[in-house]
Parts: C-alpha cells; sequence; structure tokens
C-alpha cells in the first residue's frame, strides 16, 4: 500500500493510522543511515520553515534546526519574546500571512486549540513539536528507540512511572494503542490522564490486541515490563499547589534499580529529558534545600545505568522530525 502524506499536518497521533506512523518509523531509519554515513541528503532544499515557539526548549529547536538544514531547507526560529511583541494581530491573521511565506511551520509550548487555529488558516503543513495537550514529535522518537533497542513493538510492555497528567504521557498512550504496545500508567490516582482520553485509547488498542491499563501499585504496574518510561516532576513541582504530600505521593514512583530489577530481564530505561537524577543543576539543588530530595523521578544509578536509553531517545527526535517534515513536504 502507497502510504502518501503531503499536505498533511502532524498534529496528533489521533489523526494517523499504524500503516502511516509505521511509514514514517521506516523514513526515519533511511535518515538516520544517511547521517551515520555522511551521505547528504538535502531533498528539500527549495523549501523554507518556520519554528515558533511560546516557550524556550532548546533541545527541541536544536532537533528541528538541524533536521531541516540536513535536508537543506530554510529555518526562521521565532521565540515567545518576539510573539508577545506582535499580539497586535490575530492567530486566524498571523497564519494565514505565514501560510503565503513558509511551507510548514513547527508549534511548540501553547495549547492544542492555538495549533489547531494556526493549521486551520494558515493552509500549510503544521507539526506539533508539544502542545500541553500532546507531544507526538517525542514520542515517534521514542517508538523508533524501542524498535531498536527490543527488535519490535507489537507486544511490547510498556509502563510509564510517577506524573502522568502530561503531553508525553498522551501521546504515549495513543501511540501504544495504535501500535499494538500494551501500555500501563503506574501513578496516583488522582494524577492519571482524562478519562475520555483513555477511554479513547482502550477502544483503538482493543482493534490492535493490546492493552491500557491504569494502577498505583508500583511492583504490579512495573512486572515484567519491556520498557519503563518517566519524566520531571518539574511541572508540578512549579506549580502553584504544590506540597510535601504530594512530594512525597511521587516519590513512591522514583525509578529506582530495585525497580528495574522487577522488570522484563532486557528492560530499557527512558525519559523524554531533562531529568533530574542529581544535585548538579540549579533546580536540583534549589528543589534539594526546600524539600530535602536528591533525586527525583529518577534515581542517578539508573539513569547511568545500562538501563538507560534517555540520550538515544534524544537523537532520534532528529531522525523521525526530518521523516515527518519530508513526508508532509513531499520532495
Amino acid at each position: 500500500m502507497t502510504i502518501d502524506l503531503r499536505g498533511r499536518s502532524f498534529l496528533t497521533l489521533l489523526d494517523y493510522t499504524e500503516e502511516e506512523i509505521r511509514h514514517l518509523l521506516d523514513l526515519a531509519k533511511l535518515y538516520k543511515i544517511a547521517k551515520k554515513l555522511d551521505r547528504s541528503h538535502k531533498k528539500l532544499d527549495a523549501k523554507n520553515i518556520a519554528l515558533i515557539f511560546e516557550k524556550d526548549s532548546i533541545k527541541t529547536r536544536c532537533a528541528f534546526d538541524v533536521a531541516a538544514m540536513d535536508l537543506g531547507i530554510g529555518v526562521t526560529n521565532i521565540g515567545a519574546r518576539e510573539l508577545q511583541g506582535d499580539r497586535r494581530e490575530s492567530t486566524k491573521d498571523f497564519a494565514r500571512g505565514f501560510g503565503k511565506i513558509y511551507d510548514g511551520i513547527a508549534y511548540y509550548g501553547g495549547t492544542q486549540e492555538d495549533l489547531n487555529e494556526l493549521n486551520e488558516f494558515a493552509k500549510i503543513p503544521i507539526w506539533n513539536a508539544m502542545t500541553i495537550e500532546y507531544n507526538p514529535t517525542q514520542v515517534l522518537a521514542d517508538l523508533l528507540t524501542i524498535e531498536e533497542k527490543l527488535g519490535y513493538l507489537k507486544g511490547a510492555n510498556l509502563t510509564f512511572v510517577g506524573y502522568t497528567k502530561n503531553s508525553v504521557v498522551n501521546s504515549l498512550m495513543i501511540a501504544c494503542a495504535k501500535m499494538g504496545i500494551n501500555f500501563t500508567i503506574c501513578a496516583p490516582s488522582d494524577l492519571y490522564p482524562d478519562k475520555s482520553l483513555v477511554n479513547e485509547c482502550k477502544n483503538i488498542s482493543k482493534k490492535n490486541k493490546s492493552n491500557i491499563n491504569l494502577t498505583e501499585n508500583i511492583y504490579e504496574g512495573t512486572k515484567d515490563a519491556d520498557v519503563i518510561y518517566t519524566c520531571p516532576w518539574k511541572s508540578i513541582l512549579e506549580s502553584n499547589d504544590i506540597s510535601k504530600d504530594k512530594i512525597e505521593k511521587l516519590t513512591n514512583y522514583k525509578v529506582s534499580m530495585e525497580l528495574m530489577n522487577n522488570c522484563s530481564q532486557n528492560a530499557i530505561f527512558m525519559h523524554c529529558l531533562p531529568a533530574f537524577h542529581n544535585l548538579e543543576t540549579k533546580f536540583g539543588i534549589d528543589i534539594y534545600e526546600d524539600f530535602g530530595i536528591k533525586e527525583m523521578e529518577v534515581t542517578d544509578e539508573v539513569f547511568e545505568s545500562n538501563y538507560s536509553v534517555v540520550f538515544d531517545q534524544s537523537e532520534n527526535r532528529m531522525h523521525t522530525i526530518k521523516a515527518i517534515i519530508v513526508a508532509t513536504l513531499g520532495f
């Protein structure tokens, strides 16, 4: 079956079939090989894209920058300060203007509603680099990493541990349902994702003969897992409703070596980064001074162990971003 994604936006993986996701992963593998062999692949040297960042994210911006430059694409970076200085124009008018100038736009940091409005009026491919609700570019790289390390996707057991009310978890749950991966959320019940999304993913997963499970039991949730995934607690720690009780509740879901030993023999540890696993950052020191916590969502022992594939994930974002850009812009 021929897969043609030209002109499509990449807003959420709910919009993509298993076959289309498979196509993007296979394309990313080809570009990863080309990069490793130092083969030029400037397929789109007549194209120009804009990277619009409502919030700062160095790694995401650099992944898009390098991916685009490797493809020969011209890139314009637009940061939060520039956007704030130009709020005299509506999103509708902004989108229509940029849609006439650029061939594609990557958008980071706002809401899915903002992204959808940009997509509606720009009339060019729009790529979700991360919104509050979804992070499909991160998760596409995660799928590539899992397949590289395990050798397969369908039938794998992935458990997300800790703070699960975020865009990465939402997109991971969708991706697992689409690709036949068994997905378990292991977290306090008040941090579970939106029920309607969970139910939608359960319906999708049934068609692909996989399961979506939610549990508060850390050892039940991680038993025989092939993949343990976690993310920073930073978002909850920086919120206005932070409390000692919430910190202690999350501490019970810290990824430790004891937890990894509860998983399958060849399990891997994944993290979307940045990770707070030591006191080598100002944020880590501040949290230690306020709450006495030296390690947050993962111990340093696990982060630095052979289980950890976090930097492979980080690299793979560049390759999957290339696949998304090439597939939707065409060449």
